[in-house]
């Protein structure tokens, strides 16, 4: 019998070589499991029903590799992608790694930092369009500071600023097809990071010397890290027409940055993210970017628990689009809908050539309108019914 849940490359779901590559070192412990070949990832991927995989430049070229070790490192991750059908989904730069970047990369108080972290990512947006990823993203994750007095924070958004300035006249000038898309998170490393939520980054956005190459990379657990919700702020991005790219894992609210499988964590949110992409179209710039996961398979996972993990990613994805279809296709939701206004919300509060002077002349029997439920909770019960099973 065939798996309605089984994923095909037409799902458009991608993953980062840091992934399923990553070792399960964490700051209390060493690795729990071995490196992984980049090669062995992309097949494996395919294998599961992937479309796409990513990478930051070390996860693909040891950091300090001279020309020879590059150009052979490249030329088997090539070979592996065109056998496997596999393509390069995103692109970025590991600018949080080496000593180097240990007070940040664009913003660091040491301009010589700032100039070779400019170097690496020219480097690397080189090679992403060389193998054809449309989507280049910068995670500033030691951008940031501990001490108040260690970082002027004006001159840290300029310098930020006049780095994703210069990489777009790069992009333009040499005629790459790629969009840079800033990831924003609130804190880890750093205690506190610039950028740190979807709202911080739209405001630098706003800023730029070309605003329309540059957009959102937004992550699960960064937004809920923050308290937020994270289907509202995907929702906000895509209103900007600025949801360039999504990253998707789970989170247990507000704490570290736990990269659970998507679905782990806050259920409820990852029902109303999907609903979100799924149903993106009546916002200025519909999703139709890849489903890419950031997750880490736990430590407490081997080998063969890492693909467990990559393939329950997908699968808990696509239950989640099934249920939100059947929820948006029962006719008690859309009569539920009705009675909670939901549609009105759409209509102008002041219609074409209506004038304030008019509104201030109306009636309004305000104790009937407050007496008014709003019949919330039942629709959020179809919602959980519908989560839960019972309906469909």
């Amino acid at each position: 019998m065939n798996d309605p849940y089984a994923p095909t490359p037409a799902d458009r779901f991608s993953f980062g070589l840091w992934t399923v590559g990553w070792q399960a070192q964490d700051v209390f412990g060493s690795a729990s499991r071995a490196a992984l070949d980049p090669v062995e990832s992309v097949h494996r991927l395919a294998e599961l029903g992937a479309y796409g995989v990513s990478f930051h430049d070390d996860d693909l070229i040891p950091f300090g590799s001279d020309d020879t070790v590059r150009d052979k490192l490249i030329g088997r991750f090539r070979e592996a992608l065109d056998t496997s059908g596999l393509v390069v989904s995103m692109a970025t730069t590991n600018l949080f790694g080496h000593p180097i970047f240990k007070d940040g990369a664009f913003t660091a108080n040491d301009r010589a930092v700032r100039r070779f972290a400019l170097q690496k990512v020219l480097r690397n947006i080189d090679l992403a369009a060389e193998l054809g990823a449309p989507t280049y993203v910068l995670w500033g994750g030691r951008e940031g500071a501990e001490s108040g007095a260690g970082k002027q924070m004006r001159a840290a958004l300029d310098r930020y600023r006049e780095a994703i300035n210069a990489l777009c006249a790069y992009i333009r000038e040499r005629g790459y097809d790629i969009r840079l898309a800033i990831e924003p998170k609130p804190n880890e490393p750093r205690g506190d990071i610039l950028l740190p939520t979807i709202g911080h980054a739209l405001a630098l956005i706003s800023t730029l010397d070309e605003p329309s190459r540059v957009g959102l990379n937004p992550e699960v657990g960064h937004e809920e890290m923050a308290g937020l919700n994270f289907a509202h702020g995907i929702a906000q991005a895509l209103w900007h027409g600025k949801l360039f790219h999504i990253d998707l894992n789970g989170q247990h609210g507000p704490r570290f940055d736990q990269d659970l499988r998507f679905g782990a964590g806050n259920l409820r949110g990852a029902f109303w993210t999907v609903d979100v992409l799924e149903n993106s179209s009546g916002y200025p710039t519909a999703y139709a970017g890849p489903r890419h996961f950031d997750y880490k398979p736990p430590r407490t996972e081997d080998a063969a628990g890492v693909w467990v993990t990559a393939a329950a990613c997908m699968r808990n994805y696509l239950i989640l689009k099934d249920k939100v279809r059947t929820f948006r296709d029962d006719p008690e939701v859309s009569a539920a809908l009705a009675t909670a206004r939901v549609d009105e919300l759409s209509v102008p509060t002041l219609m074409p050539g209506e004038s304030l002077t008019s509104l201030r002349a109306e009636e309004i029997d305000v104790e009937a309108v407050a007496a008014r439920g709003m019949a919330f909770e039942r629709l959020d019960q179809l919602a959980m019914e519908h989560l839960l099973g019972i309906r469909g």
